[in-house]
């Protein structure tokens, strides 16, 4: 962005350091006019100073005293808030039901210059934009758009002139866009208290005007909710300041919002603006129809300077007219994660917040947040009030979404550290700046330009003119006004950049002025002294050495232990391995034991609670290669008001880390400036435990109360002491937190302390996250320090370290591994994780955040402990949960307890311990019954079954019925039932190729299907076999029980986050592509398979090298958003027209919502998985604590689904456990077609649940790559067809018994269902009257849904290319053509359907002809993806994200045009990720890409001009040059391929990740000739001036250039200077991989 004018600045936020919930999602545009806002209550800028400089200033202004001078009737000095005041805790029911990401942009002119050209061209961008929205059920009604301008003053003057009005004063008359109710009568009621308010603050209603629109273009769901719009005119008399007045209007809209609360049509009255500077017109509109709908939008007099747009894509199709953006301040393209606890916490602040602006009448315009709006309109309702408040669009920007400075090796501005939520694309405008910020992982695109003329352009795409004329071959269906656009004539474009992770573009519309990120951040920065401030007031906590000896024998430590619950697994499986590796421990298969409140062992409360993940809507991020933007740091002290800047706002300690060692909490006890107060948490049970819990509870929260109202920032809750006491058992520490957090909040007195825990009861990373989720803010875990050091000293330990067995650590090392100060520290890598999940980069933001769900605690314990938070199956009471602690208690003062503890089982299966679904027993029965084909055998696994403890919720069910039953032969046979069936995703690699295969040729048989998995698949499967003999085929020597006519390809074929396998041919060869967005057994994370398994064979199949561990991203890189998630279905739908596409999606609160999303997103099945899925690895937190029960995931999505008319458009597939025909019966009722068994089929194919797959040493060869193991495999496809058939059967029986004919006729009948009479141990309080609900069923059968044909991407361009008879005659008969079409950012996908009929036909390398093909324009996203051999591609223009995504061969080249105005090198050409997943080819870019450029690449080459973050991010193979600057962390990940950078100004050291990859010079003669021959290429190919001049001078420049090299290609001739025999061989095969 050098080319910008640089002098002005942007506002800097105030110093507040303060807990700072963090995860928006994706981009931001603001504008900073005086008046422009969005949907509710949203942010002002900076009050009225005249210059653009001088809003810099630090001076007072009178400004300030404007609100208060006017004439106010009946109003009375401030007051205590009234009680509809008292902050409410922020539900997460509500937040759950409303989701969404979008399409934004601007467009701005330099010189202030109205016309309406600039509104007619947002129109038209927004047009562009309708890919990026969604529709409700009639694909008519639009999820929401809008456009926010200056006022029209001149059409408004025209108006007021024909009703007698007059023209308006324009600096004194404010406009307010209204949403009324459609009863006129309420209307009236509205309009009468609208009037008194406006006259009671002294403004005089000038007059209303009903906004001319025109219905017929609206579609029928929005219809039905259409508001009554109107604008009101008033007029502002006592002020002359444009903040002043623009300030007063927010007073005005705040007190009219209030009186609305409680009307009876309150919840119908919305101002979408009310404002003197902006206006915006919006509503559940499609893009294209917003400026039909709206006729003052085509009127040629609505003029203004600058215009925002916004598409929303909701993930709840209720239409909903004011969630449709701009909001009033802001356009916003993501989603907050830490809503509930951004809400809570801005709650807490609420008595704290002063400014001397409002003059004491803060109370009247509280309530700040809501949480029944939208993130987007909390997120506009706190920059408002900031703007409001004094500070200008930038500084509230950027105290509201921090850029992640701390690790930015390159950034030299240290900016304080601020305020508040982190993760999106904002624009904002507030009439006099309008800008653009992004998040700081840089998720959301974000592309600018500035022209000649002075205009600039920000959007989430680029975009071209259109003219149906010039593009003869374009699909007739596809209409001009449906792709409108912004013309541009590269000419006069001076500037093209894009916006990178943290960054801001600012435009000043008054001074002419464009700002870029680091101008506009310096000067908030210098507004005023904050280094000095953090210097002499920000303490930071100086690191205390562990204790070096134990502090209690070996007996008290035991008798701790057991009294806080201790088991032996948690010891010897966690901590001790925590404290020797600094990891934590890697399991696998899944978790299969009952949900706590169902168990009949004692549980910790944290197993009652399920960590909440990112899934659609917001993507999850990596901690382990993009942990730069995350930081564990936490604040401890009182949270200042956020309002008034001061010293005093760092008066706080910062913590490294949220854990503490005995050393360090001494260390903050000893603190003068927190003033301590230690709060022991033991209750009383001497006179009973009847009560005792919960009196016990509400007296710590009034003891914390009256230490806060004394001054106290620093409350500890500590279950320390020197003797334990019989009658007084230790408080649940998550429940005292809980409670005291929730109680403070309520009080109003959060913010004025923090909460410290000093607990026995903390030693997983769960538990930690559980602590700090629910408020607290560090943790000494002293009896987990105290374990570790007993274990170092123990004999044993040090036996194994002197014979080598684990690592010598010393007695402090092993403390360190398990807290923090290590590289691996456990609890510091795993707390990281859990946050990444979420999608969270600042523990400060996860804080009180409350990311978690509830299964089985009651709604006395939520509300009081855990208030907001989702519980919805009910559970224990405060009594139930005491006599549970109780009983691990009393195990420290029984003679009867073992001198050790109890292995209760939860971890491995072990007699006596808890129960496991899969159980040895189990298996047995189930290899006896289909090995010996014995419907006896099966009978006696049945009742085994039958007969198992309460495992799962569907174990409290049983079916009723009010038929007669009816004979079996009248039930749907079985080969009708089972071709319902499928397989879970089980990787091969993570599974044998025997036990892969064995499946698949089973569910081929059966007509079911079965799933690939990630990692690709080998062609071999893929046709039928007619080689048989005695069962044996040479085809698949390795598998016995064949017949000729078996296939053993995977019907469905994943798409999962690593890319792992996925080719084009791949892709065309599949039945059903599956998009894995999360996965049971460890949502939120990507896969993971050990080097150990990566045998020749594997990484063959995976484009990687073997022995190299393959660990696949967090689902991140194309699939963050759900407009994202569309867009690869869009691809897939495109490369593969006859494939249906279907998401994976993992059981969650909320899940209903996002399904409701990806319904819209045109897949054709979504899969709702349960936590109770299995794996071949990860960790054991993951396993235990993350995902929902399939029951619940599946009756919310199914139910929802129907509520919002989609239910018909998709199939619904469940799995998680499933074992049996009940199993299928129960889900059909609750509405599944579809039923996955994953876990079981390898049982049956002969599966022993060892549980040690992780380790490649599977005793049967199920889950092994080792060649000895391999070959013990016992199953035969025969064993699982025995399987389906017995379970088909045992459905048919169940029917038969119910009277009912075919699964259709139950499948959503939740009246089936009743609760049995069961007893459980713990509870008699939990209610399944959730699952048992309904709210009607499909309009469609389930068979008719499941035979609909595949969902289409509609009339495509590439449809129109193959529709060429030469280009037809070209694949048919592998000739060479020649072409030149013209290309538009509605064009997405292009070439991946030419690609698609290429693969199909010849394969991934088959195909000998040659098209070459040359597009002009923007290409829209995921241009020239999957490429294969013979297509040679060329752009002449720019292209968005995703170019070049999962191309396996051919060439690719992108050029700008010639003439341009700016230079080509300096400007950003191609968008984020690209060249996603590679397989092959060359890709040549004159220009610079964005963020995550050739991620996952293994095969393809490319040079490129310049790049942002993570370059070459989880690379396996191939070549990449880049020719300029990049950004941060490049070759995070990199295991494979080589790099080459030209370093000309010495900065690309820092930006490298060094943790794999080796940095060297160029010096082996075979890689110096390899960069030059690619370089040539690239010059010859793209005319590149960069590259011409690089060349002309190569002996000065090579030596500029750095190769990276991981290891497993350090012995390369590419990268050995040593090499000695470079066969031309060993060398070609580098090159052209």
């Amino acid at each position: 962005m050098a080319s910008l004018q640089s002098p002005v600045a942007s506002p800097v936020p105030q110093l507040v350091i303060a807990t700072t919930p963090d995860s928006l999602s994706k981009n931001v545009l603001f504008v900073d006019f005086v008046g422009l806002y969005c949907k509710s209550k949203r942010t002002r800028r900076r009050i009225g100073l005249s210059s653009s400089f001088s809003r810099f200033s630090n001076k007072k202004n009178s400004r300030l005293n404007a609100i208060l001078s006017v004439d106010r009737q009946n109003i009375s000095p401030p007051s205590p808030p009234p009680p509809d005041l008292k902050p409410q805790v922020a539900n997460l029911e509500d937040i759950l039901s409303e989701r969404g990401a979008c399409g934004v942009g601007f467009i701005a002119n330099l010189e202030n210059k109205p016309s309406h050209a600039i509104v007619k061209d947002a129109l038209a961008a927004l047009g562009c934009m309708e890919h990026r929205g969604g529709c409700g059920a009639d694909n008519d009604s639009g999820d929401g758009s809008g456009l926010m301008t200056s006022i029209p003053w001149e059409l408004f003057d025209k108006w007021a002139e024909s009703e007698g009005i007059g023209s308006f004063d324009k600096l004194h008359t404010g406009v307010g866009m209204v949403f009324f109710p459609k009863d006129n009568n309420l209307v009236k009621e509205a309009k009468k208290a609208i009037v008194n308010i406006f006259k009671q603050e002294g403004l005089e209603v000038l007059g209303w005007r009903s906004v001319p629109v025109n219905t017929s273009v609206v579609g029928f769901y929005a219809k039905e909710t259409m508001p009554n719009i109107q604008q009101v005119f008033v007029k502002v008399n006592k002020e002359e300041n444009v903040d002043d007045i623009e300030r007063e209007l927010y007073i005005c809209r705040k007190l009219i919002e209030r009186a609305a609360n409680s009307a009876n049509w309150g919840n119908e009255l919305y101002f979408c603006s009310l404002s003197n500077q902006t206006i915006v017109y919006k509503g559940m509109l499609r893009s294209e129809v917003l400026g039909m709908f709206y006729s003052d939008l085509q009127n040629d007099i609505y003029k203004s300077p600058f215009a925002i747009y916004h598409r929303r894509y909701s993930t709840n199709t209720s239409p909903r007219w004011p969630l449709a953006q701009p909001m009033r301040f802001l356009g916003h393209n993501g989603e907050i994660n830490t809503i509930q606890g951004n809400l809570n916490w801005m709650q807490s602040r609420e008595t704290s917040l002063k400014s001397s602006v409002w003059n004491g009448r803060e109370n009247e315009i509280r309530p700040y947040g809501n949480p029944k709006a939208s993130d987007s309109a909390n997120l506009d309702s706190a920059a408002e009030l900031l703007i409001r408040s004094g500070r200008t669009p930038e500084e509230a920007l950027m105290i509201l979404v921090p850029e992640a400075y701390k690790n930015h090796p390159t950034l030299t501005i240290k900016y304080p550290e601020v305020l508040f939520w982190t993760l999106l694309l904002l624009e904002f405008c507030d009439g006099k700046t309008v800008g653009a910020c992004l998040d700081r992982n840089g998720l959301r695109p974000a592309r600018y330009w500035r022209t000649v003329d002075n205009f600039v352009y920000v959007a989430s795409e680029v975009m071209d003119s259109f003219s149906q004329q010039s593009f003869p071959i374009r699909p007739k269906s596809q209409s001009p006004s449906l792709v409108g656009v912004v013309p541009m004539d590269e000419s006069k474009v001076t500037m093209k950049g894009r916006l990178g992770p943290g960054m801001m573009i600012a435009v000043d519309l008054r001074g002419g002025q464009v700002y870029e990120n680091t101008e506009v951040k310096k000067q908030v920065a210098l507004l005023n002294p904050y280094g000095k401030w953090v210097k002499e007031n920000l303490r930071s906590l100086k690191p205390a050495n562990f204790l070096s000896a134990t502090v209690m024998d070996n007996e008290a430590t035991l008798n701790r232990q057991q009294a806080f619950g201790y088991s032996s697994e948690d010891v010897q499986m966690v901590i001790e391995n925590m404290a020797s590796q600094g990891k934590e421990p890697t399991f696998c298969m899944g978790d299969d034991i009952p949900l706590a409140i169902l168990s009949q062992k004692p549980h910790m409360l944290y197993d009652y609670f399920k960590q909440r993940f990112a899934q659609v809507t917001n993507p999850a991020i990596d901690p382990l290669r993009e942990g730069l933007v995350m930081s564990l740091e936490v604040n401890i002290g009182k949270r200042r008001n956020i309002l008034e800047v001061g010293p005093e706002n760092a008066s706080q300690v910062i913590l490294s880390s949220p854990v503490l060692n005995e050393g360090e909490l001494e260390l903050l006890l000893k603190d003068p400036f927190l003033n301590p107060q230690v709060l022991p948490t033991f209750f009383d049970i001497s006179k009973g435990v009847e009560g005792s819990l919960e009196k016990t509870l509400i007296m710590l929260c009034e003891a914390a109360d009256e230490a806060v109202r004394n001054g106290s920032e620093l409350l500890v809750l500590s279950d320390r002491s020197d003797e334990l006491e019989p009658t007084r058992p230790a408080i649940p520490i998550l429940l005292a937190v809980g409670a005291v957090h929730q109680h403070l909040i309520q009080n109003g007195l959060r913010m004025s302390t923090s909460i410290v825990v000093d607990t026995a009861q903390c030693f997983s990373t769960h538990q930690f996250a559980c602590l700090i989720g629910y408020g607290a803010s560090a943790i000494c875990p002293y009896l987990a320090l105290e374990t570790c050091r007993q274990w170092r000293l123990n004999k044993r330990t040090v036996n194994l370290m002197m014979n080598g067995k684990i690592p010598t650590v010393t007695i402090e090392q092993a403390q360190k591994n398990f807290c923090k100060f290590s590289v691996l520290a456990a609890v510091k890598s795993g707390l990281l994780k859990i946050l990444s999940k979420m999608g969270i980069s600042l523990l400060s933001s996860y804080c009180g955040a409350q990311i978690f769900e509830i299964y089985g605690l009651g709604k006395e314990v939520v509300d009081l402990s855990f208030c907001g938070s989702v519980s919805n199956i009910g559970g224990a009471t405060f009594d139930e949960l005491a006599r549970e602690t109780l009983s691990f208690w009393v195990k420290a003062f029984s003679q009867a307890t073992a001198k050790r503890l109890e292995n209760y089982g939860f971890i491995q299966f072990r007699p006596g311990g808890e129960y496991h679904g899969n159980n040895p027993e189990m298996s047995k029965l189930l290899h006896k019954a289909v090995r010996q084909k014995s419907e006896n055998a099966f009978s006696i696994y049945q009742q085994h079954l039958s007969n198992r403890p309460v495992n799962v919720l569907r174990d409290l069910l049983e079916f009723k019925s009010d038929r007669d039953p009816i004979p079996v032969g009248k039930v749907e046979p079985a080969t009708s039932i089972v071709q319902r069936f499928c397989t879970g995703g089980m990787s091969l690699g993570a599974i044998s190729r025997e036990t892969h295969e064995a499946i698949a040729v089973a569910m081929n048989r059966l007509g079911g299907k079965s799933n690939s998995g990630e990692g690709g698949e080998d062609p071999i499967r893929w046709s039928p076999l007619t080689d048989v003999v005695d069962g044996y085929s040479p085809t698949l020597p390795h598998l016995k029980g064949l017949q000729n006519g078996d296939t053993a390809t995977s019907a469905i074929k994943q798409v999962a986050s690593g890319r792992f396998g996925v080719t084009p041919t791949f892709l065309v060869n599949a039945d059903q592509l599956e998009i894995k967005i999360a996965q049971g057994a460890k949502p939120g994370e990507g896969g993971q398979l050990p080097g150990k398994k990566v045998s020749a064979y594997i990484a063959r199949l995976r484009n990687s090298k073997p022995g190299v561990p393959l660990i696949s991203p967090p689902p991140h890189h194309d699939i963050y958003s759900i407009e994202d998630l569309a867009q690869l279905i869009y691809d897939l739908h495109q490369v593969n027209p006859k494939a249906k596409v279907s998401v994976k999606l993992v059981a969650e609160a909320g899940i209903g919502t996002v399904a409701s999303g990806v319904a819209k997103g045109n897949a054709d099945v979504i899969q709702i998985s349960g936590h109770d899925g299995g794996t071949g690895a990860s960790p054991i937190s993951s396993i235990k604590h993350a995902g929902g029960p399939w029951e619940l995931g599946l009756t919310e999505t199914h139910q929802t689904l129907i509520a919002n008319g989609l239910r018909e458009r998709v199939l619904l597939r469940v799995d998680g456990g499933f074992k049996s025909g009940v199993d299928v019966m129960m889900a059909a009722a609750m509405g599944a077609d579809e039923y996955g068994f994953g876990s079981v089929a390898m049982i049956a194919t002969g599966c022993v649940m060892a549980r040690i797959c992780h380790t490649n040493n599977c005793p049967v060869g199920v889950a092994s790559q080792r060649e000895e193991l391999r070959a013990r495999f016992p199953g035969i496809p025969g064993d699982l067809v025995n399987f389906f058939l017995y379970v088909a059967e045992e459905i048919r029986g169940m029917l038969a018994q119910l009277g009912y004919q075919k699964l259709d006729d139950i499948i959503g009948h939740t009246d089936l269902l009743r609760p049995r009479d069961i007893s459980l141990v713990k509870t008699q309080h939990l209610d399944l009257s959730y699952i048992m609900s309904s709210v009607g069923l499909p309009k469609l059968r389930s068979t008719d849904i499941r035979n609909q044909d595949v969902h289409t991407n509609g009339p495509v361009l590439d449809d129109a290319v193959l529709a060429d008879p030469e280009i037809l005659d070209a694949i048919n008969n592998e000739k060479v053509v020649n072409k030149t079409i013209k290309i538009y950012n509605v064009d997405r996908a292009v070439c991946g359907r030419i690609a698609g009929v290429i693969a199909k036909k010849y394969g991934d390398t088959g195909f000998a002809g040659q098209l070459n093909i040359t597009f002009t324009g923007s290409a829209g996203q995921s241009f020239a993806c999957f490429l294969t051999p013979g297509m040679n591609i060329r752009l002449i223009g720019e292209a968005n994200d995703y170019v070049g995504k999962g191309m396996a061969g051919g060439e690719l080249v992108v050029t700008p045009v010639e003439n341009t105005g700016f230079v080509p090198e300096d400007a950003a050409i191609v968008g984020n990720t690209c060249l996603y997943g590679a397989t092959g080819g060359q890709v040549f870019v004159r220009g610079k890409a964005g963020e995550r450029f050739a991620v996952r690449n293994s095969l393809a080459q490319a040079v490129v001009e310049g790049s942002g973050d993570h370059c070459c991010e989880y690379m396996t193979g191939g070549c990449v040059v880049v020719l300029g600057k990049v950004g941060r962390n490049v070759a995070a990940g990199m295991t494979g391929g080589l790099a080459y950078f030209l370093d000309e100004d010495d900065t690309l050291m820092p930006k490298v990740n060094k943790e794999i990859v080796k940095v060297q010079r160029v010096t082996a003669p075979v890689g110096q000739m390899q960069l030059k021959s690619l370089i040539e290429a690239h010059v010859e190919k793209t005319g590149s001036s960069k590259g011409a001049a690089i060349l002309k001078e190569w002996d000065t420049n090579l030596p500029l250039f750095w190769q990276l090299v991981p290891p497993s290609e350090e012995d390369t001739p590419e990268a050995c200077a040593s090499y000695e025999s470079t066969s031309a061989g060993q060398v070609t095969s580098l090159q052209s991989a």
